[in-house]
């Protein structure tokens, strides 16, 4: 949603994690403020303390980042949607899904798992302070009304106190906010219409951002230039979002009814598990030309996607032998099919499409049975709506 370009930082449940370049600038400028904020609040703590305590509580916010985007992951995985990744960027992280939810009720759980994570981590900072009776210091530095405190102390206020400004600012009911979601999954419920519930909480996010550019050129005005920026460009974001979620539930409207089974080429080349890398290298490969083929079981169910550069590293590192079925990606594999019956629209939010330029398709048992590439899905939506002249 916003930018496609990120660094890889590690993976966790087998979900990448990854950072967009803006999340390093944002990372060494949060420091540099908290350094300033524990100073101040650190009375007869030496500088290297107080960037020590900058250091962990920046660390242990962005950990709260992650925390949140995978409580949304880990509940779209139990509703069957995978998650590609999870991006950190310069305003929080995003959990990049395979598919948008199926029901108001998927979408509800999808949206409210972040927001319950982050409640949690609030309730835990609460609970560590009663443990070490430091409830009313924790508190204070929480509301900055501490005017000295220990290292401890300034920690956890401090991480309890972001974390809920993070509830109640995701809370807002406007998309593509979680509370934006959680409305469009309460109108959707209530219509019977994703597009309906759509456009709702798209409106919604439109005022909010159109309300936080106000307050950041308010800000300008009366000189506090960096957080009136911060809150302009932040509503531009949110508002650009909505207004583009609108767009798009029209566009769905048009095409509502169409599904995989509609566009897809029903016979599609897939590569036997059991074949050797050699063999595949050669038959597939090197006949074709392609960089990828689907995998399939003795039963032909679909078991991933083959690359030609793992063929040609395990061909390179002395084993041709090896069973391509040991060479697949599991976790790109798993976001690259879709059932037949999934509407078409399911399409243009899935990865695979951008990453490998198609998505294969399977039946109700798992098999592979079809292949949608970007240039079928294009020339399917064009000819799927209207064009004026």
């Amino acid at each position: 949603m916003f930018g496609e370009r990120s660094i890889k930082l590690f993976s966790v449940f087998g979900i990448r994690v990854g950072a967009n370049p803006s999340w390093f600038i944002f990372l060494f400028l949060m420091i540099y403020w908290l350094s300033g904020y524990f100073s101040d609040i650190l009375i007869g703590s030496s500088n290297t303390l107080s960037f020590g305590i900058a250091i962990a509580a920046t660390l242990l916010f962005f950990i709260s980042l992650l925390l949140h985007e995978l409580g949304h992951a880990l509940a779209a995985r139990r509703e069957g949607i995978s998650t590609s990744g999870i991006d950190l960027w310069l305003f929080g992280g995003v959990a990049k899904l395979s598919r948008d939810s199926n029901s108001p009720g998927e979408e509800f759980k999808v949206a409210a798992a972040g927001p319950a994570v982050t409640a949690l981590i609030v309730v835990v900072c609460i609970a560590i302070a009663a443990v070490a009776s430091q409830t009313t210091s924790v508190i204070n530095t929480a509301t900055f009304s501490a005017i000295s405190t220990t290292p401890f102390t300034a920690l956890i206020g401090w991480l309890a106190m972001v974390n809920v400004a993070l509830l109640i600012f995701n809370l807002v009911p406007a998309f593509p906010l979680d509370g934006g979601r959680i409305a469009r999954s309460v109108a959707w419920k209530v219509t019977g219409e994703r597009g309906k519930g759509t456009r709702f909480a798209g409106y919604l996010g439109q005022g909010f951002g159109v309300i936080m550019i106000a307050l950041g050129i308010y800000a300008v005005m009366r000189g506090d230039l960096v957080s009136g920026l911060w809150f302009a460009v932040l509503g531009w974001f949110l508002a650009s979002a909505a207004r583009g979620a609108v767009a798009s539930s029209r566009f769905t409207d048009e095409i509502e009814g169409i599904t995989v089974a509609d566009v897809m080429d029903s016979e599609p080349i897939a590569v036997p598990s059991s074949m050797s890398a050699i063999d595949a290298d050669e038959q597939f490969f090197a006949r074709f030309q392609w960089p990828w083929f689907a995998v399939v079981d003795p039963l032909g169910r679909f078991d991933g996607i083959l690359t030609a550069e793992a063929v040609d590293a395990e061909i390179r590192a002395g084993r041709p032998a090896t069973a391509v079925g040991q060479l697949l990606d599991a976790a790109a594999s798993e976001a690259s099919a879709v059932p037949r019956e999934a509407p078409i629209e399911s399409l243009l939010t899935i990865d695979a499409l951008k990453r490998i330029g198609a998505v294969l398709v399977v039946d109700s048992e798992s098999r592979l049975c079809g292949v949608v590439t970007a240039q079928q899905l294009e020339r399917a939506l064009n000819a799927a709506v209207p064009h004026s002249s």
